[in-house]
């Protein structure tokens, strides 16, 4: 058990969530925030979501964590909050729960919740990853606008504010799964940037995949199955892993400790370390034609790089794929402009069709 509670970590004053968000999540986050009148449309819907009411039972089944209750988290909590520079502290919450979890709520005061089952998994640097990532949703926003795009999607059939047609909403859902996916990505990153502990970060993952006989597994077996299942199998075998992943809210645990890696080898972790990272007050500034240009990037980067059985037959059909990889990258930010422009309507009262 790798424990270091002592050692000197880098704090970040100032830094800006766009330093740990993936160019995807990113995209979507930077044009949701751009939409006008979009604070009071999310807080209708937090009343419709009835925010109060889960803090209210968490209040009543959980144990909330403070300097008296749980005091090694509420530590790590505060160590965290220092790191990225955080404003605020979210509340958090410990449930009694066999299951692994970990989650954030809430619109106007996001909280954190973690169940039993994941801090006896855990040892305190790996707990400190997983409330940086926590602290990361926070921060983001990420529990405001996945709770709100979920909601839109389940009650849409009923008032029209989408189209129902079976595979135009199925493209909807794809495109919200795939936001979803990348923005715990981000996560992982916030996680890793408030622990700056590598080793721990992907112990995290190797833990819930494999459970707690980590003693068992090794770091480099662990990840090279990443590189495994990207090499892996035939055609039939790529169709199935974009099955296996439609729909999905979460990238897989091999999946996200490998995406950490390359983030990590790609030199951004070690920039933000060494003081490199977008500040929040130029915020306001961020464009977001230039956030869908480096989202369709990292998507063709990823595409000409991958090992695939299926994107490496696309690519040797010789046709122009860079430019329909760079329209994937565009997908997410058209996709939460649409919804954003459909919302301002029915708050305005203005056409839905």
């Amino acid at each position: 058990m790798t424990i270091s509670p002592d050692r000197i970590r880098t704090r970040l004053p100032g830094i800006s969530t766009r330093a740990w968000e993936h160019p995807a999540d990113r995209t979507a986050l930077v044009t949701l925030r751009s939409l006008a009148g979009f604070d009071t449309v999310l807080r209708t819907l937090s009343g419709l979501l009835q925010e109060r009411q889960h803090r209210l039972l968490y209040l009543a089944t959980a144990v909330r964590v403070d300097e008296r209750q749980f005091r090694a988290l509420h530590q790590l909590r505060e160590d965290c909050v220092e790191i990225l520079d955080a404003r605020t502290t979210p509340e958090m919450f410990v449930l009694q729960s066999p299951q692994v979890n970990a989650l954030t709520i809430g619109m106007d005061r996001p909280f954190i919740v973690l169940t039993t089952g994941l801090i006896d998994l855990m040892d305190t640097e790996e707990l400190r990853f997983v409330i940086g990532h926590e602290l990361g949703h926070a921060l983001s926003g990420h529990a405001v606008y996945r709770t709100m795009l979920m909601h839109l999607l389940r009650i849409s059939a009923n008032i029209g504010w989408m189209p129902v047609g079976g595979w135009a909403l199925r493209a909807i859902v794809a495109a919200l799964m795939e936001w979803s996916r990348k923005s715990e990505l981000s996560g992982d990153r916030a996680g890793l940037l408030c622990g700056q502990d590598v080793d721990a970060s992907v112990r995290v993952h190797m833990k819930t995949a494999g459970g707690t006989w980590v003693k068992e597994m090794n770091h480099g077996a662990f990840l090279a199955q990443a590189d495994d299942y990207e090499r892996s199998g035939d055609l039939r075998d790529g169709v199935l892993k974009l099955l296996n992943l439609e729909l999905q809210s979460h990238p897989f645990s091999v999946l996200r400790a490998a995406e950490l890696r390359r983030w990590i080898q790609s030199g951004e972790y070690d920039r933000i370390i060494h003081g490199h990272y977008p500040h929040r007050d130029t915020d306001k500034n961020a464009r977001i034609s230039e956030e869908i240009k480096e989202a369709a990037r990292n998507y063709k980067q990823s595409f000409d790089e991958s090992e695939d059985p299926l994107i490496r037959t696309v690519r040797n059909l010789g046709k122009d794929v860079g430019a329909a990889v760079s329209t994937v990258g565009q997908e997410v930010g058209d996709t939460v402009t649409k919804l954003g422009k459909r919302l301002n309507d029915w708050r305005t009262g203005g056409p839905t069709s």
